[in-house]
């Protein structure tokens, strides 16, 4: 569209939500969408290159897995992408052994080092969560303990929920967890949805074929708030940018939390046998490592190489990358803030992860996205309907 004409929407952020508004909405409802997005390329954190020397997909922005039980959702991903069966497996490191990740009947097996049946693993499980009742626990090692005993949690819940939070368990809070699995079979799927699979040539290219619409347009490198003048009160925003910064930070900075990568190529043809290890060890200052070119067996790779990230987790600052809202009251109280004004914000819907302040795996946003666009945007520019937040949630 012509720089000096306006367009029907402005969709702020290309990530999951943000495109899955902007091509229903150019197909759908045959609309013209700018879609601006401050990053040198679309997508946000479901963003993958291919490397140039080893011809290995890796996720810029750590692991993305692709996953969703919902039927609407799974629809509407595959009129983009083909899927591959893989299905997410992990696994735990532990003082020099390699376990099977979720607690399952052949961790409990290896880490006791007896065969246990499902009802004699059960047996066991419950005797030792027994030390604390759960309705007791005061504080989230307690509470891990009452659902899973000491020694499972001091294994694989201790050290990494302290690199996870930077914080001994101790201090944090019961509520941190609701519950911790353990499955008393040998099933070590990760992921217990009906359909999951990664894109068959890759997150970007899934991601382009989204915007492909020539109804849509995308200018990068486009900071939203160096043109809100433009469009701000002159055509709808569905806006997934930070909540807090839309509203200039005035309730409050949300805190979150954020992680580096530590990327190298490596001169072997297999580093760990699987694409995600999770680091239980407290010494070993990463939470886990990833190795990309197990998630698509089905390539072909140069020999002898492959590339690993280290994964480390922290408090974000200013300029980081958000990844993980933190639910803690001082921050509840912001959000409630910010949801008053997004009501009260004419024209604008606020969508994503960071426009909610919501932890939304891929799925959850597109599932968003498109109830958004059916309750929200459809009767708008179909019927003439007020277009209103909810507040962040809608």
């Amino acid at each position: 569209m012509p720089q000096n004409s306006l367009p029907d929407l402005v969709v702020v952020g290309s990530g999951f939500f943000g495109l899955t508004i902007a091509e229903r909405c150019a197909s759908q409802l045959g609309l013209k969408v700018l879609v601006l997005e401050r990053r040198s390329h679309l997508g946000g954190n479901a963003y993958s290159e291919f490397d140039e020397e080893t011809g290995i997909e890796v996720h810029k922005y750590g692991t993305h897995l692709f996953h969703t039980s919902n039927e609407r959702v799974w629809e509407y991903v595959n009129k983009f992408t083909d899927f591959t069966n893989y299905q997410h497996r992990v696994f735990a490191k532990y003082q020099g052994q390699v376990y099977s990740f979720p607690m399952n009947l052949g961790l409990i097996n290896q880490f006791f080092g007896k065969s246990h049946t499902p009802d004699e693993a059960r047996a066991l499980i419950a005797e030792q969560a027994s030390e604390i009742a759960t309705e007791d626990a005061t504080n989230l090692e307690e509470k891990a303990i009452s659902l899973i005993g000491r020694p499972l949690y001091e294994a694989f819940v201790k050290g990494y929920t302290a690199k996870q939070w930077q914080t001994d368990p101790k201090e944090l809070p019961a509520a941190t967890i609701t519950r911790l699995p353990v499955r008393y079979t040998f099933d070590n799927r990760y992921f217990n949805d009906t359909y999951e699979g990664l894109p068959v040539d890759g997150y970007t290219a899934w991601l382009e074929r989204m915007a492909e619409h020539e109804n849509i347009e995308v200018r990068l490198e486009t900071d939203f708030f160096s043109v809100v003048d433009e469009y701000k009160g002159k055509v709808p925003l569905v806006y997934t940018g930070p909540v807090d910064e839309y509203f200039g930070y005035s309730a409050g900075r949300l805190t979150w939390r954020t992680i580096d990568l530590e990327r190298e190529t490596l001169d072997v043809d297999d580093y760990q046998g699987t694409g995600v290890v999770n680091a239980n060890d407290p010494e070993l200052p990463y939470t886990r490592t990833l190795e990309f070119k197990h998630l698509h067996p089905e390539r072909t790779y140069l020999p002898g190489k492959s590339i690993v990230v280290h994964e480390y987790s922290r408090f974000a600052e200013e300029g980081d990358e958000p990844y993980y809202p933190i639910n803690t009251a001082e921050n509840r109280e912001k959000l409630l803030a910010y949801r008053d004004l997004a009501k009260a914000e004419p024209n604008v819907l606020f969508g994503g992860r960071l426009g909610t302040y919501k932890y939304l795996d891929m799925h959850m946003a597109i599932g968003s996205a498109l109830t958004m666009f059916e309750n929200k945007l459809r009767p708008h520019f179909a019927e003439g309907a007020d277009l209103t937040s909810g507040g962040v949630d809608a």
